[in-house]
């Protein structure tokens, strides 16, 4: 049962640990201390969603929904990626010349979840690493041993978003500087067109 669990914990940790979308919104807030716990929740608890439904075996009927209209959710996933990069490049040439953290305007805890919950649903990725990668090699594992796998993904997931979105303060003597923020937006807006165009390709798009 401890090999079950730390297969899908490693599995589960290896597959976020990559800067995405995501992950760059939870660092941004993390940075400003801006809904922080309500952030890293709703992301773990996504991700815990997903792997439930993917060790449930749904992964297989997934797989052939997303086989049919890949096209077109990588296409629409990749317009919405560069909106939002396009936002963030906004960010770069903004006249003000400090940048007050603890002092910035805090936007509605509302907004900021549809925010994030449209960077984290409409990422076909995330799709393809719990449903059907950490699903498809649940099947290996059965009962007991099938529980304590999908625990130790789920629990990855915890792990890196709270210490990501806590662990993001670290960066706020930094951040205090404006030209950091500006090269700060920039890495973000270059992810997000990268991934943008990256998807635009698998919809053939491009």
């Amino acid at each position: 049962m401890i090999t079950a669990f730390h297969t899908g914990f490693f599995l589960g940790l290896s597959l976020i640990l990559a800067i995405g979308a995501q992950n760059a919104f939870v660092l941004r807030h993390g940075i400003l201390q801006q809904h922080v716990f309500y952030i890293a929740l709703f992301c773990a608890i996504s991700d815990a969603a997903l792997i439930l439904i993917g060790i449930t075996g749904i992964s297989f009927l997934f797989n052939n929904f997303v086989g049919k209209f890949s096209n077109l959710i990588f296409g629409i996933s990749s317009i919405w990626l560069l909106v939002y990069g396009i936002i963030r490049l906004r960010g770069i040439f903004r006249s003000h010349s400090e940048i007050d953290i603890k002092n910035s305007t805090v936007k509605k805890l509302a907004p900021t979840l549809a925010t994030l919950c449209i960077l984290t649903f409409a990422n076909p990725h995330v799709y393809l690493d719990t449903v059907i990668l950490i699903g498809s090699i649940s099947q290996q594992f059965s009962g007991e041993y099938r529980i304590a796998y999908g625990f130790g993904a789920s629990l990855a997931s915890f792990v890196f978003f709270f210490s990501l979105a806590y662990g993001a303060k670290l960066l706020i003597p930094i951040m205090n500087n404006p030209n950091a923020w500006r090269i700060f937006d920039a890495l973000i807006a270059i992810i997000m067109f990268l991934i943008a165009f990256e998807l635009a390709v698998q919809a053939k798009w491009l």
